[in-house]
């Protein structure tokens, strides 16, 4: 057990550091190759604060631990706005002033209720996984569309700002995104391994694990990028992130899961306890950044209600270990 929390403990710090690097020399090596910046934003960082979750996943998966693998999907967003977005906007309020994040909310809605269609029947089919993938793609496609559309959106500047900052050369961009990449695969298999021996040695399922040690590890460069961001004033960075990285988890992280090993058997837990939370949470979003009645902003009551739903839920799962409910 001690070895085991151990391998977590290491394997965080790793991910957190591996993740950062990765995340640098892929958005150095894709502004060297001209790539538009608000592609940059919306493709490479999004994709980059996925990472941990879906190599994390791809682990689980192939370590038959598909439970696990879905948790950290699932509970990955419940902590990205429930935690992230909730603590951020207590720091600092968030304005929210771009155009393509107000019009990705009500797609990352239609995505969620996609994937709880398909838990629907408590397990997650082969051809599942391959639609989640195909809309991942489909994503990726309609990002490079609006980037090309749009280039006068606030996000762009936020990363025209980022990317003189952080300036770096070809070489080393290349190096850090290789050796990223390497270390990432590495921290995420010993995560894996620490979390399932826990969880074993607990008695407590892979899916409780990964909904909560795993989803908040795996989570955590999204908290440094976010809080970092705002307090730059960079508050599209901050919020874009975010919802990025929630459609990132749902299409990528349980599609690449789903096709290594198909998600069975799940407990129906999943659907009424676990999806329905992250849609409250992606519902509560909507309505404060959206902007109804003029600029869409978090402020700070709505980032303490958001943080509340948080605590409720991750209460709720504790209380269900202790009285053997889980």
């Amino acid at each position: 057990m001690l070895i085991a929390m151990l391998a977590i403990l290491v394997g965080f710090g790793l991910l957190i550091w591996s993740a950062d690097r990765f995340v640098d020399g892929a958005a150095a090596t894709a502004y060297h190759a001209g790539m538009p910046s608000l592609l940059i934003g919306m493709v490479i960082v999004g994709f980059g604060t996925s990472a941990p979750e879906m190599v994390v996943s791809a682990m689980a998966a192939l370590d038959g631990s598909p439970e696990l693998a879905l948790g950290n999907a699932l509970g990955s967003n419940i902590v990205n706005i429930g935690l992230i977005l909730g603590v951020t906007a207590l720091i600092l309020p968030i304005m929210v002033h771009s155009k393509i994040v107000r019009k990705e909310l009500p797609l990352l809605i239609l995505i969620s209720l996609g994937a709880g269609l398909m838990l629907w029947d408590n397990a997650v089919l082969l051809w599942e996984a391959g639609l989640l993938l195909a809309g991942f793609f489909g994503l990726i496609g309609w990002s490079v569309f609006s980037a090309i559309r749009d280039r006068d959106d606030a996000l762009e500047k936020d990363v025209d700002h980022e990317m003189l900052e952080h300036a770096m050369s070809l070489g080393k961009a290349i190096t850090w995104l290789v050796v990223g990449l390497i270390v990432l695969i590495a921290s995420s298999r010993l995560l894996v391994w620490g979390a399932v021996t826990i969880a074993e040695s607990l008695g407590v399922s892979d899916l409780i694990i990964g909904l909560t040690i795993v989803a908040l590890g795996t989570s955590l460069p999204e908290l440094a990028s976010s809080v970092i961001a705002v307090r730059k004033g960079e508050h599209d960075i901050a919020i874009g992130n975010i919802v990025g990285s929630n459609m990132f988890n749902i299409l990528a992280v349980v599609g690449i899961a789903g096709l290594i090993e198909p998600l069975t058997n799940l407990s129906q837990q999943v659907l009424v306890r676990d999806w329905a939370t992250m849609m409250i949470l992606m519902v509560m979003l909507l309505f404060m950044a959206y902007g109804f009645k003029g600029q869409g902003r978090i402020n700070r009551l709505e980032g303490c209600g958001l943080l509340l739903v948080f605590i409720a839920y991750n209460s709720y799962l504790v209380f269900s270990v202790l009285t053997g409910l889980a």
